[in-house]
């Protein structure tokens, strides 16, 4: 029986060490370079990385990770693991023209983890000895670049003392509606979410030797939860082969991202809404007639608002290249659950209905409420009247809560908050539930995902979720960037209330028609919500601030609103 995924590892490398575990296009092209490590050779830099850890005396100490995409992440990643040192995985530096936003939040969470050691590439190695200035936290800390670390340091690599409840890693949170915080996620919450993926996606070993054992390609960030619980580590836990690129590449040139679910038959391959989203602005009848989607049985989508518009579209654009219905897999998880809370059925289409909240809205099924599928063996998830502590009836929405050995310890040094959303009781069940803060509502044993608790406008006694009005925002015109719109309400005064403000990113080549476009905004949210919107400000593309996972900061976005640091395309206009 594994005790963690070091043993996971040290066994694939045993029975298949010349298996290719990780792949990465250097260039995001197929047809590029390409770079590729077996599980043997793995095994052998992670014992080497761990080794050099060891003989630091290191061990239960924190290591922050800060590794460009690329291979050496992993060794680096499993080599916290099998030395029994706690890894922070962060955003690399960019060099001197870092984002101020990625520079602060670097610092933060070296200061919280008190991390003692940074490991990363001899590129981050470099860069961090220019950034003394901004960094000041690195003086006197340990800088290693592991490609450094000899391959005869594995030699005296010890087994590390692990225990189920043993903290893995720090995956720090998103920050979309609070600071980041870093959850402590054990050994035992990674093998039991990583077997919750493995059963809900339909990883089975009929399927894994069907596919030749290539079940992943993916672009998504390896320090953001979706793309190392996923991808990098489930492919760990059943000695498959992944194929990865970097997230630039795909930002790039989306095309790429079927291109190489294409070429290497995969089964499994998704990210964000906004992703589909982009690759349908590159979907030329030229790409379909080269692509082959057919062995694509997993296309997942989550870390954000699941829009049923998207779903369609996506459909019927990728039919052509063999793509099917059921692929689509809408899904839900968080931080504080390791991962993956819901899933979809392998076999299965999206589940598509009314909100129970909301009802019939403008746009008919585009405006649908998307299900995120059930859980796996051992999870529970309720909805909740938070301030009654009661379960609620299926169908009504509240607030959703978990239970399940993949949720994760707490917080980091941070009992408060973790007794706050880790502790929460149920008057009539026993045992303790995470409150997500994430809105939804069950029908037929499947989770419907509504919204952010924080996030909620409630204006003249109505609940109204902010996707909503943005998604009616984006379908009124063109130049409206999927997933690049924020909506909030503001304090109006004693005799309106709330009211609802929007603040839409427009492509520059539509700033001829800003009045016009703000006009279709304002209509469209009366139209659908039957709201009159206070303000509509219309931005530049990439103003509107966002998580290190792409989701957008409401509360941010409302904080610039209010203190007049928006810089819009056009002056604000009320209602």
């Amino acid at each position: 029986m594994a005790r963690s995924l070091v043993d996971l590892l040290t066994a694939h490398a045993s029975r298949q060490p010349d298996r290719t575990a990780y792949r990465y296009l250097v260039t995001g092209d197929c047809d590029g370079e390409i770079q590729d490590i077996s599980y043997g050779r793995l095994a052998e830099r992670s014992r080497a990385v761990a080794a050099w850890l060891q003989e630091r005396g290191l061990a239960g100490s924190r290591a922050m990770l800060l590794y460009p995409p690329g291979l050496e992440f992993m060794s680096g990643y499993l080599g916290c693991l099998s030395a029994g040192v706690v890894a922070v995985p962060g955003v690399p530096p960019q060099g001197r023209s870092q984002n101020h936003r990625a520079l602060l939040r670097t610092k933060r969470l070296i200061a919280d983890a008190d991390a003692k050691v940074i490991l990363g590439s001899r590129d981050v190695m470099a860069a961090l000895a220019g950034m003394t200035e901004h960094l000041p936290e690195l003086a006197g800390m340990t800088c290693v670049a592991t490609e450094d670390i000899p391959d005869e340091a594995a030699g005296s690599w010890r087994e590390p003392d692990l225990t189920a409840d043993s903290v893995a890693f720090l995956q720090y949170t998103s920050g979309s509606t609070s600071a980041p915080r870093g959850v402590m996620v054990t050994h035992a919450n990674l093998l039991d979410n990583e077997r919750v993926i493995t059963e809900r996606m339909g990883h089975t070993p009929e399927v894994i030797e069907e596919y030749g054992h290539e079940l992943f390609v993916s672009w998504l960030p390896v320090y953001h939860d979706m793309g190392l619980i996923g991808p990098v580590l489930n492919a760990v836990y059943l000695g498959v082969t992944a194929t990865f690129f970097s997230p630039l590449h795909f930002l790039h040139r989306p095309e790429r991202w079927p291109k190489a679910v294409s070429h290497y038959r995969a089964h499994t391959s998704g990210g964000p809404n906004f992703a589909y989203e982009l690759c349908l602005k590159h979907a030329t009848p030229e790409l379909l007639d080269g692509l082959d989607l057919s062995r694509w049985r997993v296309a997942f989508n989550g870390a954000e608002p699941v829009r049923a518009a998207t779903l369609r579209r996506f459909t019927e654009t990728f039919a052509a290249a063999g793509l099917r219905r059921e692929a689509l897999y809408p899904c839900y998880g968080l931080a504080e659950a390791t991962l993956i809370v819901t899933g979809g059925s392998v076999q299965a289409a999206p589940t598509l209905v009314e909100s129970p909240e909301t009802g019939p809205r403008a746009g008919a099924a585009d405006a649908a409420a998307v299900g995120s599928g059930r859980t796996g063996p051992g999870t529970t998830v309720v909805v909740a009247d938070p301030e009654r502590q009661e379960e609620l009836p299926e169908g009504e929405v509240g607030e959703i809560w978990v239970a399940g050995a993949g949720v994760a310890k707490g917080y980091w040094r941070n009992a408060l908050a973790t007794r706050r959303t880790f502790r929460a009781t149920l008057k009539d069940r026993e045992g303790h539930f995470l409150r997500t803060g994430d809105l939804g509502f069950l029908r037929d044993g499947e989770l419907f995902v509504t919204g952010r608790l924080k996030d909620l406008l409630v204006i003249g006694g109505r609940n109204h979720y902010p996707q909503d009005l943005e998604l009616s925002a984006e379908m009124s015109h063109w130049s409206l960037r999927p997933g690049c719109t924020a909506a909030f309400s503001v304090d109006a005064g004693e005799e309106e209330g709330e009211q609802p403000v929007v603040v839409a990113e427009t492509a520059p080549e539509a700033l001829g028609e800003s009045e016009k476009i703000v006009g279709l905004i304002r209509g469209a949210i009366g139209e659908a919500h039957g709201l009159p919107v206070r303000d509509v400000v219309l931005v530049h593309p990439g103003t509107i601030p966002k998580t290190s996972s792409g989701k957008i900061q409401r509360r941010a976005t409302r904080t610039a609103y209010l203190d007049g640091t928006l810089s819009p395309v056009c002056a604000p206009t009320s209602g």
